[in-house]
Order: structure tokens, then C-alpha cells, then sequence
């Protein structure tokens, strides 16, 4: 596949775009990630998110500790050029550490964060303790 289609995702510059994870059959936002130019490539040739982990410091392939792997059904570009938006089948039903469906499980209550989504699966079970 050409790899010019790369250069019309405007980088920040530190080489990142942030990315919105969809549910494709719910419609549900799952996540909000980073990639670079790798991640991407590497999620439009296998199908299957790529991030860049800011924290980690390093490429990862969603799921490749926990299973709960996301097939891409589509990578849409925002109309600035600096977004995207991934839609996927989530394996396991599971996208979030937490054990939950959603990273967004949290709802602002009386001024308190609640958290509203149940957690699926133990993240301990899932993770065998290494979070």
C-alpha cells in the first residue's frame, strides 16, 4: 500500500494525532488515543488498532495483553486533517483496563464523578495483576 496517504494527517509536533475508538455497531465512543505515523500504518495494513503509548513510551497493538483486540472496520480523517476516527468490532465486548465496555464510564453528578458502566471483568483476571 503507498504511504502518501500519511502525509495528509497533520502531526502535532510531537509526531501524534489523537484518535477516537467507536463501537461500529453501537456507535459508542470506546476510547481516546494517540498514534504516530507507525501506529497507523501498522492499523490500515492488519486491521487491527495500533496506539502509541504515551505513557509507555513505545507502539502497542490493542489487546495484546488482554485479548480484547479491535478489528477496524474503517479509519475516517477529521476535516482539519488533525483527528481520527476508528471504527471497530471490540472483542470481548471489553476496550477499557477497567474491565468495562468504555473508557468513558464516568458521569458528572452533583458535582462528583460517578462511575455508572459495570465492570465486565476483573482487570486482575484480565491482566494477571500487571497494570
Amino acid at each position: 500500500m503507498p504511504q502518501d496517504w500519511l502525509e495528509n494527517v497533520k502531526w502535532a509536533t510531537d509526531g501524534l494525532v489523537p484518535v477516537v475508538t467507536q463501537d461500529a455497531a453501537g456507535g459508542r465512543v470506546l476510547t481516546v488515543a494517540w498514534m504516530n505515523r507507525e501506529a497507523l500504518r501498522r492499523t490500515a495494513e492488519t486491521g487491527e488498532a495500533h496506539y502509541w503509548s504515551r505513557s509507555r513510551g513505545r507502539l502497542w497493538r490493542k489487546g495484546e495483553e488482554s485479548g480484547h483486540v479491535q478489528k477496524v472496520l474503517a479509519i475516517r480523517l477529521d476535516c482539519d486533517a488533525d483527528a481520527l476516527l476508528l471504527e471497530v468490532e471490540q472483542a470481548g465486548a471489553i476496550a477499557c483496563h477497567t474491565g468495562r465496555h468504555s473508557c468513558f464510564f464516568r458521569r458528572l453528578d452533583a458535582g462528583k464523578w460517578v462511575a455508572v458502566d459495570p465492570v465486565l471483568k476483573d482487570p486482575d483476571e484480565i491482566y494477571g495483576g500487571r497494570r
